[in-house]
């Protein structure tokens, strides 16, 4: 595949190699760390935004926005001195596992990476000097788990330098991972195009939390009438695969089914290609489940939906906890989520453009956001119409990430502590223990992750100009065509793409 042409592009991903190699798949970065100390860092934005702007005028809106969120993360919040994360995905081999190339080929690209650990802690350990301590706490199994696979002495050496220092941070460190509400909105809107004010945040959040209640009573009373949607919920969730491997079995099962129903009512085009499933890599399990996809710059190849299993150290009581994450209730979404239309059909539309800015710059609020949409949309169309229990995990789901929404907003402006988090996924998104402390401890490093419901809630708005601006010749199929074509957009633009200046003209007719 070709490489990057466009110079601005090319400088924005600078400042992230790690998913420039894995998301985009520009393999010439493999083996390569990139420098995250303050220095590092500083001399990388200096680079951005150089150079002419794309003649797209929506290839130059978008990238001008992306640049702007750069700038928010790295120069204004400095996020590389307070997230770990960061350094992680730098660090990580995992992207090497992935058969986008020989063996041979990956294998030096993965030993030549490893050779440059001992830098990539020392710049690390240089940079990371603002780490709270919930947000050590959070990433801490991360930090650890690069280590698996591992059995280069240098390297491990230098790993548990800053294993200690992250675990000095969990003990040392500051007891709030706020970021305060002017640099929390900032971060937020940054990236998108907009601008987002946390009161106003709220009040979304809880319209839409009491909507998705609704939603789940009325799905549990087809379901169960005149039971209590919690007493239901916690039978269900029992219902669940008991061992990893067992919710790898029914999570590749459900890929044929979720796609065979995309393409049957006609909702996105076949996204063909090979999608496995397997246990997400030990340095990834700061989520649930994910996706690596087979990337726009790179030979085609099978893309993995990635699934964290419990940890084998927990007690049997807390790994059931976990499992219940992947509920026969909930897994059905999530596979929709992560697979077909979501992420993973979403890859293979990347791959068929052309632009660099589309197939290269992500909104995030975008990426998360549509796969998100497509849970809801299943349940509109009718995917297991007659199992009332589609729609209960749909509605789960998305009240896991409007709480999100609120615990983001509540652990950044100071209003709220990991506790108190903790309780409010356990009483509105019906997780518990460890799946719900994992949750709130996620959001003292993501606090973008009330960006799932931001993005779905953006896409439904953009779907509804477009269908009154094109009327009876509005379709999904349209829409969806339309909307995958541009690529991961900034949610700001949206609107504008379908109905606004930036939406493509009619041609000119003459004489």
């Amino acid at each position: 595949m070709t490489g990057i042409t466009d110079a601005r592009v090319s400088a924005a991903l600078a400042l992230d190699l790690a998913r420039a190699r894995e998301s985009v798949g520009l393999h010439v970065y493999d083996g390569q760390v990139q420098d995250l100390s303050p220095g590092g860092v500083s001399g990388t934005l200096a680079r951005l935004g150089r150079g002419p702007l794309p003649e797209d005028p929506f290839d130059a809106e978008v990238t001008l926005i992306h640049e702007d969120g750069l700038r928010a993360r790295f120069a204004e919040a400095q996020l590389h001195r307070r997230d770990p994360l960061l350094h992680v995905a730098a660090m990580d081999l995992a992207c090497y596992d992935r058969q986008y190339a020989p063996a041979g080929q990956r294998h030096h690209a993965r030993m030549r990476h490893l050779s440059g650990w001992p830098d990539a802690v020392d710049n690390a350990i240089e940079a990371l000097d603002r780490v709270p301590a919930p947000v050590a706490t959070a990433t801490l199994p991360a930090v650890r788990g690069l280590a698996h696979g591992v059995d280069d002495a240098r390297a491990l050496a230098a790993l548990r330098r800053l294993v200690r220092h992250v675990e000095t941070a969990a003990r040392d460190g500051g007891p709030s991972a706020a970021l305060g509400t002017a640099a929390f909105e900032r971060l937020l809107g940054a990236g998108e195009g907009l601008t987002y004010d946390v009161t106003e945040l709220t009040t979304t959040a809880e319209r839409e939390r009491a909507r998705l209640l609704e939603l789940l009573r009325d799905a549990v009373d087809r379901l169960a009438p005149g039971e209590r949607p919690a007493d239901v919920l916690r039978a269900l969730l029992r219902d669940h695969p008991v061992t990893a491997d067992g919710v790898f079995v029914e999570a590749a099962a459900l890929i044929d089914e979720v796609t065979a129903f995309a393409v049957d009512r006609d909702l996105i085009a076949d996204p063909g290609g090979v999608c496995r499933v397997g246990p997400a890599p030990a340095s990834r399990a700061f989520a649930q489940a994910m996706m690596s996809w087979s990337a726009p710059y790179e030979a085609d190849a099978p893309s993995w939906y990635y699934v964290v299993p419990p940890d084998p150290a927990w007690p049997p009581g807390e790994a059931e906890e976990w499992l219940a994450v992947f509920s026969r209730t909930s897994l059905p979404a999530i596979t929709v989520h992560e697979v077909t239309p979501g992420h993973y059909a979403h890859g293979r539309a990347l791959r068929a453009l052309t632009s660099d800015v589309r197939r290269s710059l992500e909104s995030a609020g975008f990426v998360e956001g549509w796969a998100h949409y497509t849970e809801e949309l299943y349940a509109e169309e009718g995917f297991r119409a007659d199992d009332p229990r589609y729609v209960i995990g749909v509605a789960v789901e998305a009240l896991l990430r409007v709480t999100r929404l609120t615990c983001s907003i509540g652990l950044h402006t100071g209003a709220m502590t990991v506790d108190e988090a903790t309780a409010r996924f356990e009483a509105d998104a019906f997780l518990r223990g460890r799946a719900a402390r994992g949750e709130a401890l996620r959001g003292t490093v993501e606090s973008t992750y009330g960006r799932y419901t931001l993005g779905k809630m953006a896409i439904r708005q953009a779907r509804d100009r477009a269908h009154d601006s094109w009327g009876q010749r509005y379709t999904h199929r349209r829409f969806h065509d339309a909307l995958l074509a541009l690529g991961m957009p900034p949610l700001g633009l949206l609107e504008r793409a379908f109905v606004g200046d930036l939406a493509p003209r009619p041609p000119t007719v003459v004489g």
